[in-house]
């Protein structure tokens, strides 16, 4: 912000012409590629109001051409593509969140005759942050703490029988086959423990909460498991295995930041400590059952 104050109203303005442009494209094509009649209603009101905003800081450089950024519009309409309308609306909410900070920090340079305009600019972003609000609220967002568990807790679970197993077999084929049915297992406790948790409170669907849980569960157990299948040699099999646990780990990180506005880094380090730690100790537990009872395998 510091920075915003060195720069001229015509400068901050040419910047802001070719944001409200960029967000105009982004609601403007979001409304044409939404098929809820509800969503291409409201992208088609954001878009005219962001054109709204752009024709008040376009009276501030006149002589400039601002264009959208085709980049961000581009990596936008993807991720929306890739994750979802739920994801896409929580990225615009985060955005809507940084354009009010930025607007309420430049109200001294606006020239007081058009500061009841301004004002008008800032309510319309504060409009959009409780019209994403309310339609995340009523989409799948709700489930995606069942599915941060069963990846959180297969990660760890996992991880640490594949150690354990590792230290106890010497053969990774034996070690992906203990995760995989120690996996399925797992997926169905923790998806009834899911099923019984939602049936108190939970607005959603038990069901579905228990679905997420189990098959986010089972599916990263699969994925953890197929490093032992691939190779024979212990270390490459347990290092591949532990960095698709960290990917996992840092996508899962960055999703639940987006959909619920959490912290990314603590909630990475956090898990992938817990995994490295918790493969560590049940590496060498493991290794002292096998050499305690004399197992070849």
């Amino acid at each position: 912000m510091r920075a915003m104050a060195t720069k001229s109203l015509h400068d901050i303005a040419a910047k802001e012409c070719e944001d409200e442009l960029t967000d105009y494209t982004i609601y403007l094509k979001l409304s044409q590629v939404e098929k809820d009649s509800r969503y291409v209603k409201t992208f088609l009101r954001l878009s005219d109001m962001e054109h709204g905003h752009y024709d008040f800081w376009k009276k501030y450089c006149k002589n400039a051409d601002p264009k959208p950024s085709w980049y961000k519009v581009s990596k936008f309409m993807v991720l929306r593509r890739v994750f979802g309308p739920s994801f896409a609306i929580k990225q615009l909410e985060g955005n809507e969140s940084q354009a009010i900070r930025k607007y309420e920090s430049m109200r001294h340079l606006i020239p007081q005759k058009d500061r009841r305009e301004f004002e008008s600019v800032i309510a319309d972003e504060k409009e959009h942050e409780q019209l994403f609000a309310s339609h995340v609220a009523g989409s799948y967002v709700k489930y995606v703490s069942f599915v941060v568990l069963g990846l959180a807790d297969a990660l760890v679970e996992i991880a640490g029988i594949h150690a354990g197993s590792l230290g106890i077999y010497n053969s990774t084929e034996l070690t992906g086959l203990a995760g995989i049915i120690a996996g399925a297992a797992a997926a169905l406790s923790m998806a009834s423990a899911a099923y019984a948790q939602a049936k108190h409170g939970f607005e959603g669907s038990p069901r579905l909460a228990a679905v997420y849980t189990g098959a986010s569960y089972y599916a990263s157990a699969i994925v953890l498991a197929l490093p032992y299948f691939l190779t024979k040699a212990m270390a490459l099999a347990m290092g591949s295995s532990l960095i698709v646990g960290i990917i996992i780990i840092a996508f899962a990180s960055w999703y639940n930041s987006i959909m619920t506005g959490s912290d990314f880094r603590r909630n990475f380090i956090e898990l992938a400590g817990i995994m490295l730690a918790a493969t560590a100790i049940l590496f060498v537990f493991g290794f002292i059952i096998r050499s305690t009872l004399g197992i070849t395998i």
